[in-house]
């Protein structure tokens, strides 16, 4: 049963585990506590993946403080940041196939990077003296929990991988200590920045199929990805060899992926990735001169593999 209650009578005239939806609600903690124990940390639910970002910045750094940030992670996460710069903010890009730089307060991974699949250099980063996000969204705790390799805080956008059906907008932030989490939940409770209990509640159901959807996602892109990279209207494919995301660059230029991702008649022309309908769109449109103007980024879904290679061939071939 869902309950959107925002309030709770007291129990013997004091609140109880829950008293005013602000502070937390049935359906948000129980979908903690299952994600909590995929990523083996202490979960808070934000209500998007760019809200658990903010919750994480504002409560974990001060102006002055800066923050290592891995250069080809996802462009969101660095234009939001780069707002937080007039309040006193400092972003260092970095190379996270290497080390961080070593004055910064907070070091920001992704793995893999959206679009340009790279994975993170781990041990050189839980190295480093201060605190490691792992954005973990296209792996999902399925293929990685980076709590494991060293991180401190992995981020989701649960709208993704987790979510997996397009009908969910949510993010989590994932602890390794009850310490931050506790300092989290508080931010989180004051700010305002908390998840709903409809979306919390779609989550928890689709976290009962994650492991069977992530395993048909990586199916479906390891066989597309080698039929991609044998084409000769594809110059380069991208993929980490797990999960449902990878990038290709086009040959022929900006021109031809436009023709490409206005072609297919399966795979949808649209934003954002992790669902079982398989969506796909250049990124230059969203982040040009960061990524190569022929870049597709592919989110493959459940279709049947060959139904999805006729689309995307017939798309490259025109």
């Amino acid at each position: 049963m869902l309950d959107r209650s925002t309030i709770w009578p007291y129990e013997d005239g004091e609140p109880g585990e829950f008293y005013y939806q602000r502070y937390g609600h049935p359906a948000g903690a129980e979908v903690e506590r299952m994600l909590g124990e995929l990523d083996s940390g202490h979960a808070l639910l934000f209500p998007s993946g760019s809200g658990a970002t903010t919750s994480l910045l504002l409560t974990l750094l001060e102006p002055g403080k800066a923050v290592a940030l891995a250069q080809d992670s996802y462009y969101g996460t660095a234009v939001l940041m780069r707002m937080l710069e007039r309040w006193g903010l400092r972003v260092v890009p970095f190379d996270q196939a290497g080390p961080p730089p070593g004055d910064v307060d907070l070091v920001w991974l992704e793995a893999p990077s959206n679009p340009l699949l790279t994975m993170p250099d781990f041990a050189a980063a839980a190295s480093h003296p201060a605190p490691v996000v792992c954005d973990s969204t296209a792996a999902t705790p399925v293929y990685l929990r980076p709590l494991e390799h060293g991180a401190d805080f992995v981020l989701h956008s649960a709208t993704k991988f987790l979510g997996g059906h397009h009908d969910v907008l949510l993010g989590a932030v994932v602890c390794k200590t009850r310490e931050d989490h506790e300092r989290l939940l508080e931010f989180r409770g004051r700010s305002g920045i908390v998840a709903a209990p409809d979306p919390a509640w779609l989550l928890r159901r689709s976290l009962k199929t994650l492991a069977v959807r992530m395993e048909r996602h990586t199916a479906n892109a390891t066989e597309l990805a080698r039929r991609l990279e044998a084409h000769p209207g594809v110059e380069r494919v991208r993929y980490p060899g797990f999960g449902g995301l990878m990038s290709f660059d086009v040959a022929g230029g900006a021109e031809a992926a436009r023709r490409v991702e206005t072609s297919t008649w399966l795979i949808k022309n649209a934003t954002s990735l992790g669902s079982v309908d398989s969506v796909l769109e250049t990124r230059a449109r969203w982040e040009a001169g960061r990524v190569p103007e022929n870049l597709v980024r592919l989110s493959v879904g459940l279709e049947a593999v060959e139904e999805l290679w006729r689309d995307l061939e017939q798309a490259l071939n025109a």
